[in-house]
């Protein structure tokens, strides 16, 4: 059994994994609504899909997962080379040619009886410099129809290949879903990914974190740009002008909330407007014009449900109204919705849960999986960018890291300087909390929050920032940093977030402009004032949220440093850049 494309080694390859795998049938992906119509339809009848109510969740369908299998998998997620300094002491290291050899032994067969399905996928836009293209061969129904909406798939993307155009190989089976011989194995030399005995979307919808982050990551390094773990929100101003910046959160710490946010009332009646190009991954590279543009490589979201609602984000959920794939979810039997905690706040009664039981234990068991998702259509966002398509990308006027602090960082800060801002970066960190692991405060380093995603040493992506740093000179985004988590000696969140951090972001706009004085402090600039008008805060509260406290900084920086030890080097500058901090907080 054969298949025959254009491009000469993407023909060799696949041809190669089909007599590997030895699937019954072969079917190309061409991107039609006529073959995804099937698809749906087959997958309804064999139960891997529940058609939920048509005329309120147009198109959407809920799918339970093996209950194994609910999450990324950190500790069977490899990146494979030859040397382990390539991979760092951050990742997951194993010997490229052993992993090779393993990957061939659980793929030899493992579709026999099935059907293989060959998605053509562009991570991008159309017609974009930035964009690349990538095959996943896969026996899971799931997967093909989560990849139609969460990138550029079919025909189209056969034709920008052309015959010689590079690509990234990718090759997924369901296996047996044994969790203990559970694969995620990237191959950067090879430009290839394997995942095996998985089907959660994070390890298997290879488009996203797999190649978007990290293989993209080590093709970024190489080609002198930066694929990050951001979000991208455009800002329009009164006069028509948008700034556009891009942030990188850990997890739990607003990124969704922050790329969809809605202004105040206050802000919007001036002629304010804040839209969305991407709420998880920006590619970036400097343009023609010196300046840094990003754009969103995905074509969809692919969001956790807990949490989202009406109040906390309600662009994501208009989102998730039509064409959307829910997993781990509840079900509402009363008219065959969905439903998660915090969408409402007093749950529908007749509920089944995530793994399709009456949901009855309400005060001991969630209704749907604390990591459920919705993978939905970009498109569906009320928010989303009129320059999402843009194959040129937008300019990035500023970078914001933040994570969830409750006493050292300010609300905002903006750094001295490119090198500096890349140590912030380099050294964030986010607390715990108790939801998830059962101590408060525990400070978590996640640089860049890309510490499960870089597919290369982490030094050596330090060291990249930097030079980045040196290769846009002048026209270098300003980098800041953000934190709407500082908390009271009551433990009380003292900034109301939400769509109120939309004046954090308008102090940020005014900094990129040279519109808004700010002071240094130890540890950066702050503002001089900020927009408080409207806010029901005390003076105190305002002092309180800027205030650097020198002893627990002096903690700080021995955490940060216990940090650095950790890695294989850290990079000059940013050893600069501490030693500054040190002399500055400690005299």
């Amino acid at each position: 059994m054969n298949v025959h494309v254009k491009h000469v080694e993407a023909n060799e390859w696949i041809n190669r994994m089909i007599k590997l795998t030895k699937p019954a049938n072969v079917i190309m992906i061409d991107g039609s609504e006529k073959q995804k119509e099937q698809l749906i339809k087959e997958a309804v009848a064999a139960g891997e899909l529940l058609e939920l109510n048509q005329e309120k969740l147009p198109g959407c369908y809920l799918r339970r997962s093996d209950p194994t299998d609910v999450a990324r998998v950190e500790n069977r997620t490899f990146i494979c080379t030859e040397k382990e300094i390539e991979a760092g002491p951050t990742n997951k290291w194993a010997y490229a040619p052993s992993m090779n050899t393993k990957m061939y032994e659980l793929f030899h067969n493992s579709m026999e009886g099935k059907t293989m399905y060959i998605i053509p996928y562009m991570m991008g836009p159309y017609g974009s410099p930035f964009s690349k293209i990538g095959f996943e061969l896969t026996d899971s129904r799931y997967v093909v129809l989560s990849m139609l909406i969460m990138a550029r798939c079919g025909n189209k993307v056969l034709e920008e290949l052309g015959e010689d155009g590079e690509f990234v190989k990718g090759l997924h089976s369901v296996g047996t879903m044994d969790p203990e011989e559970r694969y995620i194995c990237h191959f950067p030399d090879e430009k290839a990914i394997y995942s095996f005995n998985s089907e959660y979307g994070g390890n298997v919808l290879q488009g996203k974190k797999c190649f978007s982050l990290r293989i993209a990551s080590v093709i970024a390094r190489d080609e002198m740009w930066l694929a990050e773990h951001m979000l991208i929100l455009a800002i329009k101003k009164p006069d028509g002008q948008k700034v556009y910046v891009a942030a990188a959160f850990p997890s739990a710490c607003g990124k969704t909330n922050l790329a969809m946010l809605v202004p105040p009332k206050k802000f919007l009646d001036e002629g304010y407007e804040v839209t969305t190009l991407g709420d998880d991954i920006a590619w970036l590279r400097k343009a023609p014009d010196g300046r840094l543009y990003a754009i969103n490589p995905e074509y969809g979201f692919f969001g956790v449900a807990p949490g989202t609602s009406a109040k906390s984000n309600f662009n994501a959920l208009e989102s998730t109204k039509k064409g959307t794939i829910f997993t781990n979810v509840a079900l509402n039997t009363d008219d065959n919705t969905v439903w998660w905690e915090s969408l409402t706040k007093i749950p529908p009664e007749n509920l089944l849960d995530w793994k399709g039981n009456p949901w009855t234990d309400r005060e001991n068991t969630k209704g749907a999986h604390p990591n459920s998702r919705f993978t939905a259509p970009a498109e569906n966002c009320p928010c989303l960018d009129e320059d999402f398509n843009s194959p040129t990308g937008v300019p990035i006027s500023a970078i914001i890291f933040g994570g969830r602090r409750a006493k050292i960082m300010p609300l905002v800060m903006e750094s001295f300087d490119w090198n500096h801002g890349v140590f912030l970066g380099s050294s964030m960190g986010s607390e715990t909390t108790a939801a998830t692991t059962g101590q408060v405060g525990v400070t978590r380093r996640d640089p860049m929050a890309m510490l499960p995603f870089c597919g290369y040493n982490m030094s050596d992506y330090f060291a990249h920032w930097i030079e980045m740093g040196e290769y846009l000179g002048d026209k270098a985004p300003k980098i800041f940093n953000v934190n709407w988590f500082r908390t009271d000696d009551d433990g009380s969140f003292m900034w109301p977030g939400f769509g109120e951090n939309f004046r954090v972001l308008k102090w940020i706009l005014a900094r990129c402009e040279g519109k808004a004085s700010g002071v240094e402090c130890e540890i950066g600039i702050i503002p001089e004032e900020i927009d408080f008008d409207g806010l029901d805060i005390t003076s105190e509260v305002k002092a309180e949220l800027f205030n650097v406290d020198k002893e627990r900084w002096d903690v700080e920086i021995e955490e940060i440093q216990a940090f650095y030890d950790k890695l294989d080097y850290v990079p000059e500058a940013l050893e600069k850049e501490f030693e500054a901090l040190k002399k500055r907080v400690r005299g």
